[in-house]
């Protein structure tokens, strides 16, 4: 059963909660959640993406065409070919599950427990199924179980355009290795464990009506409304997760970005949304390092 679980969530491991989900920019009809950096002629394309989607979301947005066809390299978060080799699947069953007599029943208290156990019996399965999971990789799976239910697949923006870029024989780089995204995933609400846990049952409660905002304001390019609902609240409530999960990395990611400026070919980095928007987004980064930033509409 683990081993299931760990090939279906291994299409979000690259993000957890708002940062697996979106991909939002500006508020005009006309905007799209694609951005192009400029410096001294140079261009650089940054596009958020949406790691699940339905078949009725396709086709994706004309910009995302546009900034594929003038690139001759795709950056994404991570090797998402490599999430699927088996070495890997074992790296995650081990670096995010318990060992020895440590478990979700001993982490969380009383009622969390309960709430946990009420929800999982909702979607026929018994807790004891996902005793050993750390909260990462519980909360990830069961959001990976609302989504298909919601009817979306793993074929998200940067699936998709891995695939393209494969068949087409576009050069491909990564953001950050493996390795640390599992570590990511592997701190998630240790600490915390009931906390977290409970909001996140809480979110799965409301994600069919937040999903579907999400994609509206995705296609719409609403990147206030990502800010809004999910960075600041992410900023406000959770405000370690925050730091390690976006601000860090994004400040991780900015020298590869801007080296990208130095170079003859034209890259399409491809991240999720609240990586892109907000005051610590890597947009605000680079105008604030004198990029010229505009959206493609």
């Amino acid at each position: 059963m683990q081993g299931k679980v760990l090939g279906r969530f291994s299409a979000i491991s690259r993000t957890l909660l708002v940062l697996s989900a979106l991909s939002l920019c500006s508020q005009a009809l006309a905007q799209s959640s694609v951005w192009v950096a400029t410096k001294d002629s140079q261009n650089v394309y940054l596009g958020g993406t949406v790691h699940l989607l339905r078949p009725s979301d396709y086709p994706l947005p004309a910009p995302y065409e546009t900034a594929y066809e003038a690139s001759q390299q795709l950056y994404f978060e991570t090797d998402i070919a490599g999430l699927n080799d088996m070495s890997v699947q074992a790296r995650l069953l081990d670096e995010l599950t318990y060992k020895g007599d440590q478990s979700l029943r001993t982490v969380l208290d009383d009622s969390t427990y309960q709430a946990l156990s009420n929800h999982l019996g909702t979607i026929g399965m018994p807790i004891q199924m996902m005793e050993k999971f750390k909260p990462g990789l519980l909360v990830s799976t069961l959001q990976v179980f609302e989504f298909q239910k919601l009817g979306f697949t793993p074929q998200g923006v940067d699936a998709y355009f891995n695939a393209r870029a494969i068949g087409d024989a576009k050069a491909l780089g990564e953001l950050e290795p493996i390795d640390a995204q599992i570590g990511y995933i592997a701190e998630m609400g240790i600490g915390n464990e009931s906390e977290f846990i409970r909001l996140s049952l809480e979110e799965l409660d409301e994600m069919d009506t937040s999903m579907n905002q999400m994609i509206d304001a995705w296609r719409n390019g609403d990147d206030e409304l990502l800010d809004s609902l999910f960075v600041a609240d992410m900023k406000e409530g959770h405000p370690d997760l925050y730091v390690s999960l976006l601000v860090q990395r994004n400040l991780n990611w900015m020298p590869i970005i801007e080296s990208m400026f130095t170079d003859s070919d034209t890259e399409f980095v491809l991240v999720g949304a609240a990586h892109l928007v907000g005051e610590d987004g890597l947009l605000n980064m680079l105008r604030n390092k004198g990029y010229e930033v505009r959206q493609l509409q």
